[in-house]
């Protein structure tokens, strides 16, 4: 392994694509709150979970085994749609900010997806077709994770219909046409081709979505057709997990540059991009290997972490899911629109709920200008459009390399570019037109109407 520490660029080989799935399960500093069954508040059986996903699913959403091995199916596909991903050095970025830190970023743009999000739709297509599935049902906020699923199922030859939230779907129409163009078909949300999404149009016509609203439709598409399975992009820890190649990964690139970082970034909406890196790194800092700050970031429109509530919440708008234990703003809440479609979500992954609880995750949030000027920064130093989402942790380390520079301080601070943000073009048009709301502030939280305080 190379020892250079002036690489601008760390790459791995295939044979070094991770053959195990991370679980954080049997490591989190308190046993994670079960979910419960909504009408008698008692925990829910895994069996009761196979109507809606495939049962090799529901076992890894509830199994304690500290890691899963990754059929080699779907490493073989991981290797087609980019891993190992590279980490890069965003050196010009120093220079631009003056700061003695250094910024290091694992890059999952490179993806034909443009984003992390196959990292786990590839596993969650994997086995709904072992199990004979026909067609997968999900939602999708600014569109990458119903790219992801779509171009997975192209893979294993299921149907996949996309419920996407209808800000997002006025908002980023070329998404709409490479999930077409993958074989997907796509409704905007709250939509009327269900009962759930004519109601909300009933009584609110102009409503922008939101996750929790398409999250609805599709469970109910689920349930009327039993060749369908609902198939989601974040929040379940079987979800995260999938995601957590990204951090194997990134743990051997910094060793063989002999760097260690002291900061570790990224954005969230559900959790699943920031668990991904962030939790094989946690892992060692829960066994007393590792002293880093771990820094969430999410928007000051949709504040889950930093002004919401741990309680038991739906996971959608409807009241068709399991109560989850989670930082939540309530799931009717109305999130504004946002151009991070991806983070547009009232409520957050239980297992980083509990990191969060326990602050080995420090959650911050930064308004929607805040995040587009740092974008564009970015895109100027580093040659990389990032995504609206990935954006916020730009800026998160932007602000952190300011403050060693501030202090003298020669810290190495990572975080997860997570995808790119080429087809997320008009937020950045209308920033540079100075057409860009400041930021879009929430009018209020559904606190009253949670289900169960914890």
């Amino acid at each position: 392994m190379s020892t250079d520490k002036t690489k601008i660029r760390v790459d791995l080989s295939l044979e070094e694509i991770p053959k195990y799935w991370y679980n954080i399960l049997p490591d989190l500093p308190e046993p994670m709150p079960p979910p419960l069954d909504p009408s008698t508040k008692k925990p829910i059986s895994p069996e009761a979970l196979f109507a809606i996903f495939p049962k090799s699913l529901v076992m890894q959403e509830v199994s304690t085994e500290r890691f899963v091995q990754i059929p080699d199916e779907v490493r073989e596909i991981y290797a087609r749609l980019g891993r190992p991903t590279p980490l890069i050095r965003a050196r010009r970025l120093e220079e631009h900010l003056q700061t003695p830190a250094e910024i290091y970023y694992k890059y999952e743009g490179v993806s034909p997806a443009g984003s992390h999000k196959g990292n786990t739709a590839v596993a969650q297509a994997y086995y709904n077709m072992k199990e004979g599935v026909e067609r997968l049902v999900t939602e999708t906020g600014a569109g990458q994770w119903g790219t992801a699923l779509a171009l997975a199922t192209s893979f294993f030859n299921l149907k996949c219909r996309v419920f996407m939230t209808r800000a997002s779907y006025n908002q980023k129409p070329y998404r709409r046409i490479v999930m077409e163009l993958y074989g997907a078909e796509v409704f905007p949300s709250p939509s009327t081709v269900t009962d759930f999404g004519r109601k909300v149009l009933r009584e609110r016509p102009d409503h922008p979505g939101s996750l929790g609203v398409a999250i609805s439709e599709a469970i109910e598409t689920v349930i009327k057709d039993p060749k369908s399975k609902y198939s989601l992009g974040s929040v379940l820890n079987h979800v995260l997990m999938h995601q957590t190649v990204i951090g194997q990964e990134a743990k051997i690139q910094m060793a063989m540059i002999d760097r260690t970082p002291d900061y570790v970034i990224g954005c969230v909406g559900g959790g699943s991009n920031y668990a991904g890196l962030a939790y094989p790194f946690i892992q060692e800092k829960l066994n007393g290997k590792l002293e880093a700050d771990f820094i969430s970031v999410e928007p000051t429109a949709v504040p889950s972490f930093t002004k919401g509530v741990y309680a038991y919440d739906f996971g959608d708008t409807a009241g068709l899911t399991p109560l989850l234990p989670m930082y939540t703003v309530g799931h009717n809440f109305v999130t504004p629109p946002i151009h991070a479609g991806g983070l547009r979500y009232h409520g957050k992954a239980p297992s980083m709920s509990i990191l969060v609880k326990n602050r080995v995750i420090k959650p911050v949030a930064v308004t929607q200008k805040n995040v587009f000027e740092a974008g564009k920064t970015f895109s100027r130093c580093e040659g990389i459009v990032p995504a609206p989402e990935s954006a916020h942790a730009v800026y998160m380390a932007m602000e952190i390399a300011r403050m060693c520079k501030e202090k003298n301080e020669k810290k190495v601070i990572l975080f997860n570019l997570s995808g790119h943000g080429l087809l997320d073009l008009g937020g950045y048009g209308e920033y540079l037109s100075g057409a860009l709301p400041e930021n879009c502030e929430p009018k209020g939280f559904a606190f009253d109407d949670l289900p169960l305080k914890i």
